[in-house]
């Protein structure tokens, strides 16, 4: 099983037609990306959910990450949500929070395994009231060790949102900030949007202009804590200075978006979520929708495949949405037609696809076929709104394609 998850995620990340050094640099990420990557998905669900218009009757096929947005868009109502990965510990997070739902006693225990996610009590519930219902597969990876030699069920009774490629990523960010004598958790703090400028302003953005930055980002390998793979790299930094580009992201996450409504920043600048009554959450964790999960959660599916393979074996016009995270970034013009051309076969009248983009335009001009790109039309302004209104705000592009027939 380990042998066939090397295979399937080096397939996806080696570029096949890479210099040496560049195909170094991608097993360098493949081997990073084997582990947890992201305990939090990110990308906004609420904005997925409206440019999609998810609704009763339809099947949605999604990446899975961190499984927060295959989950929130259960409560938009769908037949089914079939999430796939290429990571299986994404896969046994899914997991571990599907079978949570289904045989955790309420909403309270739910929220505080996953959204506060640091009691010590959180490792008996595990085991009485989750372990018994998992799969074997998911059950092995929760119970087994990482790399500190602690089971890593542990996560959970030390902060998952601090665990992972990402986690471990924000934790060093955060320890550069002391560094310069910065708090982060100031932003956190702010009354206003005005007030959160005037501190991005004065403390955060200076430090991307100090030659050590600079020099640090400019490497692709800098970046892996993000979940970045080094091709992924050279479209986020296009003809900018990487420091350039992540000032502008980190501007829009800091300064656009109120924090007592946006999950993202508490995640990046307090590395877990607000704990406070009414704090900003996913969908999924939030009491309002704690029945609907409950009711729903047997229409989500969870499966350690590639998409491509996936709809491969799917039936022709079997799915209504499509959301592949930023997954295009990776892939080469075969992988890319590939992909479209079982998307284009298996997709209903008035599907929908969404996607994200490190760089500011869609990637599908110039490089999908006409007979392919002909069946699709591309919702233009929908995507720039989209894009504007993405409080996760690390991406360039959010974008919507319709199908056309």
């Amino acid at each position: 099983m380990v042998a066939v998850a090397k295979r399937i995620i080096d397939d996806a990340v080696v570029r096949k037609d890479a210099k040496a050094g560049d195909k170094l640099l991608d097993r360098a990420f493949a081997l990073a990306f084997k582990g947890l990557v992201y305990a939090q998905i990110w990308e906004d669900p609420v904005v997925d959910m409206e440019g999609l218009e998810i609704g009763p009757g339809m099947r949605v096929m999604c990446i899975a990450s961190g499984s927060c947005n295959a989950l929130s868009y259960l409560t938009a109502d769908p037949a089914e949500v079939v999430a796939v990965d290429l990571n299986r510990a994404h896969v046994a997070l899914g997991k571990l929070k599907i079978a949570a739902i289904r045989n955790l006693p309420g909403y309270d225990r739910f929220r505080r395994f996953f959204a506060e996610a640091d009691h010590q009590e959180n490792r008996a519930i595990y085991r009485t009231m989750i372990a018994p219902h998992l799969d074997a597969e998911s059950r092995k990876y929760w119970e087994s060790r990482d790399l500190t030699g602690r089971k890593r069920i542990s996560h959970f009774t030390r902060g998952i949102y601090r665990q992972g490629l990402l986690g471990g990523f924000i934790g060093i960010a955060h320890l550069a900030a002391k560094f310069y004598r910065i708090d982060l958790a100031r932003v956190l703090r702010a009354a206003t949007l005005a007030e959160q400028r005037a501190i991005f302003e004065a403390e955060l953005a200076p430090v991307f202009d100090k030659a050590f930055m600079r020099w640090l980002t400019d490497h692709p390998a800098s970046l892996f804590g993000l979940g970045i793979p080094p091709a992924q790299y050279q479209a986020l930094a296009g003809d900018e200075k990487m420091a350039v580009v992540l000032k502008r992201r980190l501007e829009k996450l800091a300064c656009d978006f109120p924090v007592d409504d946006n999950y993202f920043a508490w995640q990046a600048f307090g590395r877990g979520y607000d704990r406070t009554v009414g704090a900003p959450l996913p969908p999924y964790l939030q009491r309002g929708n704690w029945p609907v999960m409950q009711q729903r959660i047997g229409r989500l599916d969870m499966r350690h495949a590639n998409m491509v393979d996936y709809l491969a074996g799917s039936d022709a016009g079997s799915h209504d949405r499509y959301v592949l995270l930023d997954a295009q970034d990776w892939m080469d013009d075969r992988q890319l037609n590939e992909l479209w051309a079982q998307i284009t076969r298996t997709a209903r009248p008035g599907a929908r696809v969404l996607f994200r983009t490190a760089a500011e335009p869609s990637l599908l001009p110039g490089r999908l076929a006409d007979d392919l790109a002909a069946r699709w039309t591309y919702h233009a302004q929908t995507s720039a709104d989209l894009t504007a209104r993405d409080r996760a705000s690390i991406y360039g592009g959010v974008h919507l394609y319709e199908f056309a027939g």
